[in-house]
C-alpha cells in the first residue's frame, strides 16, 4: 500500500514539475529566456573557479614547506602572492554566485506573480457551488504555501541539482587525474550512502509533513471561522468551546511538527556521520601518501579542501531534497486546486450580450442542486422589456434560485434562460454581469472606505457620481455626518455599519452601476418602515425604463410589480397584478391577509 501511495506521489510530483517548467522557460518570452542562459553561464563558471580554487591553496601550501618551489616560481607569485590568489579566487566565486542571483530575480519574481495570479483568477472563474463549500481559512494557506514552494523550486531545481552534479563531476576528475582511483572509489561510496539514506528519510519525512499540513489547515480554518462569527460567539459564551476547537487542532499540529523535528535530527545525525566517515578516510590515505613521501603537504591539504568543498553541497543536497519534496507536497496542494473545473464556463463561441429591451424568459426551466431535490420544475415565465416582476413564496420555493440562475451562477438543466432572445448559456459571463445588478438581501462590504464600497458599481464614475447615487439611496447625510466622511472605513464584511446603513450602501452602488436589468432579492429586508418606503421610492425611481425583478417575503413592497408569481415547491402556482391575485382568494390572498394582521397587530403594539 506504502509503495502505491510512494509512486503516485512521485507521479504526482513529476506532473508539478511540469506545470512549473513552463514559469521557468517561458514561450515568447525572450528576454525571460536570455536572463535564465545568463544565470547559468554565470553559474557554471562559478563552479570552476570553485574547483579551482583548492589547486592555488596547495601550491601555497607547498611553497610555504618549501616542497614546490618551481610551481611558485612558474607563477612568479610566491607563498604571500598565491594566498592572495586564493583570496581573490574565492572572492570571485561568491561574487558570480550573487551576480546569477541579481540576474536570475526578476525571472523568479515574475514567475511568482504570474502563477499567484493564475490561481487567483481561476478561484474567481469557480462556481458558486464551489465557494459555498470551501473552507477560506484552508484556501488562504493552501495559495500562501503553495506558491513560496514555486519560488524555491524555481531556484533550487535550476541552479543546486544540476551546478552540483557539475562539480562533483570535476572534483571527481581533479582526483582521478591528481591522486588515484581510490580516493575516488571513497567518494563515490560515501556520495551513494549518502544519497540513499537522504531519499530514504526524506520520502517518510514527505508523509509526516502532509499530515501537518493538514493539520495546520485545520487550525487556520477554525481560527479565521471563529474570528468571523465573533458576534455568534459572544452570544452563546463560546470563547472557551472556541478555543478548546482551537487547541485540539493545533494539537494534532503539535503532534506532526514534533515528528517532524524529530526525524530532522535524525536525517541530520545520519548524514553527518556517513560525510565524515568518507573524509576520514580520504584524510587517511592522504596522511599514508605524505608519509611516505608519495604525497606533499599541499596534497594532504588539497584533499582536505575538496572534500569540505564536497560536505557543503552534499549537506545542501539534503536540506534542497526534503525542501523540494515538501514543496512539491505544498505545490500538489495548489495545482489541485488549479485543476479543479469550472462548473459554469463561457461557450467556445460565446459573443457579448446585446441587451436591446431586457426582456426575460424562462423557459420550462428545470434546476436542482442535488438529484434527489428539485427546486424549479417546469418554470416558464416572461418579463417584458421594461417591467416588473415579483417573485413571492414560501422558504424553499425557489425564488433565490431564479436570480442565481438569471445571474448564471448555475446553468439550468433543461430548458433555457434568454436575455432579449439570447440563451444566457451563449453569451460571455463577463457581459451578462455587466448587464444585471443585484441588490442582495444580506449586503457584504469590502474592508475599505465608503467611498470605494460605493464606487465598486463603477469604479471609472466621477466623485459627483457617487454621491448623487449616494443620495439616491438616502444615505449621503449619513456619510457627510461622519468624522471621516466618505473615507470612513466600514470594517470586514461591513460590520461597522448596521445592517441598514450596509443595505443602503449596496443599494448605492447599484444605482451607480446603472444596469438594464435589475435584481432586487429582499432589497430593503434590513431596514425601518420609514427607511424602507424611502428607498422603494428610490428603486422604483432607478427601475423606470428598465427590467425588474423583485424577491420578496413581505408583500408590501412588491404591490405596485407589473405581475407577481407565487412559487411553490418550484412551480408557478399563481400570476397576475395584486388586484387580480387578491380577486382569486388564493395563495396569494391569504399570505396578503396574515402579513397585513401581522402589521396591524404590530402597530398596535
Amino acid at each position: 500500500m506504502s509503495d502505491s501511495i510512494t509512486q503516485q506521489e512521485r507521479r504526482r510530483g513529476l506532473k508539478v514539475l511540469r506545470d512549473v517548467a513552463p514559469y521557468l522557460w517561458p514561450p515568447g518570452e525572450r528576454e525571460v529566456k536570455v536572463r535564465v542562459v545568463g544565470a547559468m553561464s554565470v553559474l557554471v563558471l562559478a563552479k570552476f573557479i570553485a574547483v579551482a580554487t583548492p589547486l592555488f591553496y596547495k601550491q601555497a601550501v607547498d611553497a610555504l614547506a618549501g616542497d614546490a618551489p618551481d610551481a611558485a616560481t612558474v607563477l612568479g607569485l610566491g607563498a604571500i602572492g598565491l594566498t592572495v590568489a586564493y583570496g581573490m579566487v574565492r572572492l570571485l566565486s561568491v561574487g558570480f554566485q550573487q551576480l546569477r542571483d541579481v540576474i536570475f530575480a526578476s525571472v523568479s519574481q515574475g514567475a511568482l506573480r504570474k502563477l499567484a495570479l493564475r490561481t487567483f483568477r481561476h478561484i474567481h472563474a469557480l462556481s458558486l457551488r464551489y465557494h459555498i463549500s470551501r473552507k477560506t481559512g484552508a484556501l488562504s494557506r493552501v495559495m500562501e504555501r503553495g506558491v513560496k514552494g514555486v519560488s524555491f523550486l524555481l531556484r533550487f531545481l535550476l541552479f543546486s541539482i544540476g551546478p552540483l552534479i557539475l562539480e562533483l563531476a570535476l572534483v571527481c576528475g581533479v582526483l582521478v587525474v591528481l591522486f588515484d582511483w581510490r580516493f575516488l572509489a571513497v567518494l563515490v561510496v560515501t556520495i551513494a550512502l549518502y544519497v540513499w539514506f537522504t531519499f530514504a528519510i526524506t520520502e517518510w519525512r514527505v508523509r509526516i509533513r502532509r499530515q501537518m499540513n493538514e493539520q495546520d489547515n485545520e487550525a487556520n480554518q477554525r481560527a479565521i471561522d471563529s474570528l468571523l462569527n465573533f458576534e455568534t460567539v459572544k452570544y452563546f459564551g463560546a470563547d472557551g468551546r472556541e478555543a478548546a476547537r482551537y487547541d485540539q487542532a493545533m494539537e494534532g499540529y503539535e503532534t506532526a511538527a514534533l515528528k517532524t523535528a524529530y526525524s530532522l535530527a535524525l536525517i541530520n545525525f545520519g548524514q553527518g556521520l556517513i560525510i565524515n566517515a568518507g573524509l576520514v578516510g580520504v584524510m587517511i590515505m592522504a596522511a599514508i601518501g605524505v608519509a611516505d613521501g608519495t604525497f606533499t603537504v599541499g596534497d594532504f591539504v588539497m584533499v582536505n579542501a575538496y572534500m569540505l568543498q564536497i560536505i557543503s553541497p552534499l549537506n545542501f543536497l539534503g536540506t534542497v531534497y526534503r525542501e523540494i519534496r515538501q514543496s512539491l507536497v505544498d505545490m500538489g496542494e495548489m495545482f489541485d486546486l488549479l485543476e479543479q473545473p469550472a462548473e459554469v464556463v463561457d461557450a467556445p463561441d460565446a459573443k457579448a450580450l446585446k441587451v436591446s429591451g431586457g426582456e426575460v424568459v424562462f423557459d420550462d426551466v428545470h434546476f436542482a442542486y442535488e438529484p434527489e431535490r428539485p427546486i424549479l420544475n417546469g418554470l416558464s415565465v416572461t418579463v417584458q422589456a421594461g417591467q416588473s416582476l415579483a417573485i413571492v413564496g414560501p422558504t424553499g420555493s425557489g425564488k433565490s434560485t431564479i436570480g442565481r440562475l438569471l445571474f448564471r451562477f448555475y446553468d439550468v438543466e433543461s430548458g433555457a434562460l434568454r436575455i432579449d432572445g439570447q440563451d444566457v448559456r451563449d453569451v460571455t459571463q463577463h457581459s451578462l454581469h455587466c448587464a444585471i445588478g443585484v441588490v442582495p438581501q444580506d449586503t457584504v462590504l469590502f474592508n475599505d472606505s465608503i467611498y470605494y464600497n460605493i464606487a465598486y458599481g463603477r469604479p471609472e464614475a466621477s466623485r459627483e457620481e457617487v454621491e448623487e447615487a449616494a443620495r439616491a439611496a438616502e444615505i449621503h447625510g449619513f456619510v457627510q455626518s461622519l468624522p471621516k466622511g466618505y473615507d470612513t472605513l466600514v470594517g470586514e464584511r461591513g460590520l461597522k455599519l448596521s445592517g441598514g446603513e450596509k443595505q443602503r450602501v449596496g443599494i448605492a452602488r447599484t444605482i451607480l452601476k446603472n444596469p438594464p436589468i435589475l435584481l432586487l432579492d429582499e432589497a430593503t429586508s434590513a431596514l425601518d418602515t420609514r427607511t424602507e418606503q424611502e428607498i422603494q421610492a428610490s428603486l422604483a425611481r432607478m427601475g423606470q425604463g428598465r427590467t425588474v425583478i423583485m424577491i420578496a417575503h413581505r408583500l408590501s413592497t412588491v404591490v405596485e410589480a407589473d405581475q407577481i408569481i407565487v412559487l411553490e415547491s418550484g412551480r408557478v402556482i399563481e400570476r397576475g397584478t395584486h388586484a387580480e391575485l387578491l380577486e382569486q382568494h388564493d395563495r396569494y390572498a391569504g399570505m396578503w391577509a396574515v402579513q397585513r394582521a401581522a402589521e396591524s397587530g404590530a402597530d398596535a403594539a
